[in-house]
């Protein structure tokens, strides 16, 4: 089999024509050609952090999608999905992720749960950790969130990084504003990489001491426009990664086009498409075709670099994408879940007043992180949202048991009338609501609970719902009618005057108690610089 088209040749940084030869699923040889037609060939694109389960579908699924943009590999941390189900969610990842061609490099999770003061589905110890490492599916130790922990040498924690290091497998880090001597203690203990930087001079700190930035460009955190200038001062230190893309993005893209964008910004070539291609390749040690003879034939066709659309995809030797058909054919498994909760009822989210200020999430459009500040509790016997200065209820259930949910307020979402609920909540997955009276808020959470996971809008009478029916964060179906009914109800979020683009992806970040400065759990309201729960009314 021979491929004509203008070589983005990123060993040699030079673009020619050339002819490929395709043999036994490996490249065979690359010569110059004097027939070629206007296309570019280049190697195919790697996303270098990404939890498959935030696109909602299956690996499977995913795939299906995924080519069409010319991704031919995913360093995929399986995070989420093994949070809800242990290690049997974790192999659910890996054999559906067999049924088809597309390379999905999967890690370790290493903090499941993802602190101590939540309720999950599952817990990973360090010697489940130990197990998982040994498998030649997995690559690498996933995100090591507890930070803290590495910081005051936790002996968990210590021992599953210690067990990454005897195995010769990278470290993945999540250290959002770390700095200093904390941070390098953070990175002497052997972690790599970081895909938390929302500043410059936060990543700049951070590459200082050896560390690699993955710069993400998902749904809900967007930290390209602010760290893109690393193309050029620190071009051989940066991968691009999604973290999380939704279905209604993933799409419309991946990977392809932040490196047309950036290619249109004037950034070299070369080390835009070395971002995500050389870089995770050889920073993960993944068997990844990068246009050579003698690799594998992961490659891709497109019209333009400034463009990046996407005609044809390769992988392991066969073309497994052309123009608009996909060329592969994947079956779904049976569900699996854990949701074992009841209904709520009024009065198990009402805010009894202590007439004292009350501490406030503040959480704003594109950002993981948000802000306390402290607000009146009113005059009332209850606590209640004041539509008027956007003061709304936050509410978190603990969908794996029947415990009582915990109840704060948040500003920022600008909903005036309704509420709505997602089991999708980062990163222990319990229930979450946020909305303008109780009413609506409990009937939004019993609709997840009689969907065994899903996402819900409840305004007055009227619910309009869809069900994920894997571990109730992800589901059967493709990514295309997931995309559809999702993009329904955040339109109809935003018709009941939510100001977010993305109002269920930002509510799902609103329970990790990992990303600054205040969240909510199923506990309660957390301070995570103090790294500790704190009380609803400031004492």
């Amino acid at each position: 089999m021979k491929v004509y088209g203008k070589l983005v040749d990123i060993h040699s940084r030079n673009i020619y024509p050339a002819c490929i030869s395709i043999k036994d699923g490996m490249i065979d040889s690359i010569e110059r050609s004097n027939c070629t037609p206007d296309v570019f060939i280049m190697p195919g694109l790697i996303d270098s952090h990404i939890h498959i389960e935030s696109s909602m579908v299956t690996p499977g699924a995913f795939a299906i999608t995924a080519v069409k943009h010319g991704t031919c590999g995913v360093v995929s941390d399986p995070h989420e999905i093994a949070n809800v189900l242990g290690i049997k969610g974790i192999e659910f990842m890996i054999s559906d992720a067999k049924k088809v061609p597309l390379n999905f490099f999967f890690g370790a999770p290493s903090c499941v749960p993802a602190t101590i003061f939540e309720r999950n589905g599952a817990k990973l110890d360090h010697e489940e950790v130990r197990k998982l490492l040994g498998m030649h599916e997995i690559k690498y130790l996933s995100e090591m969130m507890n930070f803290p922990g590495v910081i005051h040498d936790d002996k968990e924690v210590i021992k599953k990084l210690n067990y990454a290091k005897e195995l010769g497998k990278p470290i993945d880090g999540h250290a959002p504003g770390l700095t200093g001597n904390a941070l390098k203690k953070y990175i002497e203990a052997g972690i790599s990489t970081d895909h938390e930087c929302s500043s410059l001079e936060e990543a700049k700190e951070k590459i200082s001491y050896g560390m690699k930035i993955l710069i993400r460009e998902g749904s809900a955190a967007k930290n390209l426009n602010s760290l893109k200038s690393l193309f050029n001062t620190n071009p051989d230190m940066v991968m691009l990664c999604s973290d999380d893309l939704h279905p209604e993005m993933l799409q419309k893209r991946h990977i392809n086009k932040l490196i047309a964008r950036l290619i249109s910004e004037g950034f070299n070539v070369f080390d835009v498409i070395r971002s995500a291609t050389i870089n995770p390749s050889e920073h993960y040690d993944l068997n990844a075709g990068l246009l050579r003879p003698g690799d594998s034939a992961d490659f891709i066709l497109v019209d333009s670099l400034e463009k990046m659309n996407v005609q044809a995809t390769w992988i392991r030797g066969k073309k497994v994408f052309s123009n608009v058909k996909v060329m592969f054919k994947y079956k779904e498994g049976r569900p699996i879940n854990n949701f074992n909760c009841g209904h709520v009822n009024e009065s198990d989210i009402k805010v009894k007043n202590r007439f004292r200020d009350i501490r406030i999430i503040v959480a704003e459009e594109g950002e993981l992180i948000t802000t306390e500040i402290h607000g009146s509790s009113g005059g009332s016997e209850y606590v209640n949202p004041d539509i008027g200065a956007d003061l709304l209820k936050i509410v978190v259930k603990d969908r794996y048991k029947d415990s009582p949910p915990s109840v704060g307020f948040i500003k920022g979402f600008g909903l005036k009338q309704g509420a709505f609920a997602s089991s999708i909540a980062h990163d222990s997955h319990n229930i979450i609501s946020v909305g303008t009276n109780d009413h609506d808020i409990v009937n939004s959470i019993n609709e997840i609970v009689r969907l065994k996971g899903g996402l819900a809008v409840y305004s007055g009478n009227r619910i309009e719902s869809l069900q994920l029916n894997i571990g109730g964060i992800m589901t059967t179906r493709s990514v295309d009618e997931i995309a559809h009914d999702y993009d329904k109800l955040n339109q109809l979020v935003n018709y009941f005057g939510c100001k977010m683009k993305a109002p269920f992806m930002t509510l799902s970040f609103m329970a990790l108690l990992v990303i600054p400065d205040l969240k909510i759990g199923d506990q309660g309201l957390f301070d995570v610089k103090k790294f500790k729960p704190v009380s609803l009314f400031v004492e």
